[in-house]
């Protein structure tokens, strides 16, 4: 019985691999293909590789997006995080009917589609006189993640034992220092892997940016993909390579963080 549950596991770990993997390879490469090799049947593996794609990709336009995909994602994360840490300990902490509601509004909210919410957060950032600004897009992708991000912590700041604030408490501490040299560290974990998810989430964001920066001159790279679509057509193999780009911070951020990902998702799963 076990030898075939180990066969079907692998079986499935194999399928999700082609479907994942698949892809992947395939806009790889696109990436390194010449234009007129994109849709030749015969040069779908074989064919002679070009970087053309890449060096045209790498210029000043790109260092702008680059650091545009960093300062969004890094101020979405800090302020999602400034938000969602003390609401999600009041939520963990807070008993009776409350937290109950909280909990059901922000399934809500997350419930809610992104399209949904892009007029009304345009109506509002224009007359805060904000629209074509950076500022636009961290504050609309803090707006959409934060619910998110609260309803992660919430598990993480449940398995902070009380007996640790009160004994803190009885040793003279007010409760804003409970909260930040007791609860914080404890919970440290579960502050990171919520803070890595939102990084992740924010920086691959795709709407707000397109919608909230008039100009193009201000999109981050998710958003600069879509330059590559034009009235004369799709530079598939400048849109490839641009995607493969895009993905590596990405992919160094995850390979860095794979083990607390892991280990801090599962704890707040089961707690």
């Amino acid at each position: 019985m076990n030898a075939k549950a180990g066969w079907v596991a692998n079986a499935v770990k194999l399928v999700f691999s082609l479907m994942y993997g698949i892809p992947l390879i395939w806009i790889v490469l696109t990436s390194v293909k010449s234009s007129k090799d994109v849709f030749s049947s015969d040069k779908t593996f074989f064919f002679t590789p070009v970087l053309t794609s890449y060096i045209e990709a790498v210029d000043g336009k790109l260092i702008d997006a680059l650091v545009q995909s960093v300062i969004i994602a890094s101020g979405t994360t800090a302020l999602a995080l400034l938000i969602a840490v003390p609401a999600a300990y009041g939520l963990a902490r807070t008993t009776g009917p409350i937290p109950l509601i909280g909990l059901g509004l922000l399934i809500v909210l997350q419930m809610m589609p992104q399209s949904a919410n892009v007029i009304p957060l345009f109506q509002v950032f224009g007359s805060w006189g904000i629209l074509d600004t950076t500022l636009a897009v961290i504050v609309a992708d803090t707006a959409l993640l934060t619910p998110f991000a609260i309803l992660l912590l919430r598990p993480f700041f449940r398995s902070v034992p009380i007996a640790l604030e009160e004994a803190a408490s009885i040793d003279g501490a007010g409760t804003i220092e409970v909260f930040l040299r007791i609860v914080i560290p404890v919970a440290r974990n579960g502050l990171y892997t919520v803070g890595t998810i939102v990084f992740l989430l924010s920086w691959g964001e795709f709407l707000y940016a397109v919608n909230f920066f008039l100009s193009p001159g201000g999109y981050p790279l998710s958003a600069s993909l879509a330059e590559q679509v034009s009235a004369f057509g799709i530079d598939w193999p400048g849109l490839m390579a641009l995607a493969v780009i895009t993905s590596i911070p990405i992919l160094l951020i995850f390979l860095s963080t794979y083990r607390l990902l892991r280990d801090g998702l599962t704890v707040g799963a089961v707690k």
